[in-house]
């Protein structure tokens, strides 16, 4: 075993949460630390939110020279759509950044660490890593970062061909010519919104009544619109029973609202959810307290049950969303080097999917607001009705703010539509600074843009929409 190393901070795990934390602890002059066992950049950078957007921006130029020529006015003969082509762009994106994240490393003076790391003291880890050798670390406060994987259905087994996770669909440099995609959340509609812009035939199939069943049941609807009129086909409040595969591909077997059926593709993608990375780590040897579900219970400080252990990231179980983590990551270094934070409110996270149309939000829905006993204005604008998203031929969908009705008090949005991620910022600024509906109204936005349908709905929850 190698000298034993010592530090302020040792993070576990260098995906959006651990390496931002990393960053951040030692700005503020703490000895720090990473370990990772695989990839620099963690499952985000590396097989998830970045190499995803990448195939998503060419499945919409897909989509566009299969379907939007007449709009547009050309057409393309003999058009050939090289899938692999896009699975490259997507791999070369997600290496830049990666490589970026070792130069952060090294700017910051942070030690990385490649290997898997067991708590054998609160204060210590034992890191082993690829060829077996070990060595000890030791710090005064250890943080886990060490994310989620995918929740599988009991008794699927993964075979990397037939049935696959989002992990072997992303590393894999083709389309299926048919897929069921079991889970209709974000991974699940995103999958279902590249394959079939290069002409797969895709079938959603989702345990609960609607397509992202947590969004707000109206962004729901429309989502489900515009996905069946992309020829996806849709079963919800549908169960399933079991997968298998064959030579010919997947074999689904459902219980549907009509009875029981038994559906065949190429590929069945399974996306129904993520259990935390906590097996292995030892926490049980120190103490660490475990919610229900198996996530690591953390305070609003990012402190576990056990002086000098934290955890950030998808292994809380607060929001698996990697901004979240990144945002934990802060907060977590800051109490740590104990210098001014702030308390993050998990309600209030901007929440974002890259489907076509994109769907974002944050808040409470109107169903919540009244269930939490809020009397609500909601100010409502379509994108059909706005100049920018006419001129790019991308109208569907709408802006939907909802308010307290005695203060005016933000408390929550919901978008469907074009670029709607990135419309998000104003609202949750807004939120936060306790800015109202009236104040958004009187903000001069920039025409023609899509940020003048926040505005529109702005002036809808006053009462006083002006193009509509």
């Amino acid at each position: 075993m190698a000298e034993e190393q010592k530090y302020d901070v040792i993070v576990i795990g260098a995906g959006p949460g651990g390496y931002v934390c990393a960053i951040r602890a030692a700005q503020l002059g703490k000895k720090t630390a990473i370990v990772e066992k695989q990839w620099l950049g963690g499952v985000c950078l590396n097989v998830g939110c970045i190499p995803s957007k990448a195939l998503l921006k060419n499945a919409e130029v897909a989509h566009t020279l299969r379907e939007g020529g007449k709009e547009f006015g050309f057409s393309v003969e003999n058009l050939k759509l090289d899938y692999s082509a896009a699975f490259n762009r997507s791999r070369q994106v997600s290496q830049r950044l990666t490589r970026g994240i070792s130069l952060l490393m090294k700017k910051n003076n942070i030690d990385v660490y490649m290997g898997t790391a067991v708590f054998t003291a609160k204060d210590t880890l034992q890191v082993t890593d690829t060829e077996g050798k070990s060595q000890e670390l030791k710090a005064v406060n250890i943080v886990i970062a060490t994310g989620s994987y995918t929740a599988m259905i009991p008794g699927v087994t993964v075979d990397g061909k037939h049935i696959v996770t989002y992990t072997e669909a992303i590393l894999q440099d083709y389309v299926p010519q048919s897929a069921v995609i079991i889970g209709a959340g974000a991974i699940g509609v995103e999958f279902a919104t590249i394959w079939s812009a290069y002409g797969a035939k895709v079938t959603l199939v989702e345990m609960l009544p609607r397509v992202l069943p947590l969004e707000d049941e109206e962004i729901s609807a429309e989502l489900a619109k515009a996905l069946k009129k992309r020829g996806i086909e849709i079963m919800t409040g549908t169960r399933v029973l079991e997968v298998q595969s064959n030579e010919q591909g997947a074999v689904v077997k459902v219980a549907a609202v009509d009875g029981e059926k038994t559906l065949q593709a190429e590929q069945a993608l399974v996306a129904i959810g993520f259990k935390p990375n906590t097996r292995g780590l030892g926490l049980e040897k120190i103490g660490v307290q475990l919610t229900e579900r198996g996530f690591i219970q953390i305070d609003e400080r990012m402190a576990t049950s056990v002086p000098g252990v934290w955890a950030i990231g998808d292994v809380t179980g607060q929001l698996l969303l990697a901004h979240v983590a990144s945002a934990q990551g802060i907060v977590c270094a800051e109490n740590i080097a104990s210098v001014e934070t702030v308390p993050l409110d998990y309600r209030m996270m901007p929440r974002a999917v890259y489907c076509s149309p994109q769907v974002a939000s944050f808040g409470y829905t109107e169903a919540q607001a009244r269930e939490a006993g809020y009397e609500i204005k909601v100010g409502r604008f379509p994108f059909i009705a706005n100049g920018k998203a006419l001129g790019l031929g991308d109208y569907t969908g709408f802006v939907k703010i909802i308010t307290d009705a005695k203060y005016g008090e933000i408390l929550g949005a919901h978008m469907i539509g074009p670029d709607v991620s990135e419309l998000l910022p104003e609202l949750t600024l807004a939120q936060r600074m306790e800015l109202t509906t009236a104040e958004i109204a009187r903000n001069v936005h920039a025409h023609p843009t899509l940020s003048e349908v926040i505005m529109e709905a702005a002036h809808a929850a006053e009462g006083h929409a002006i193009h509509i």
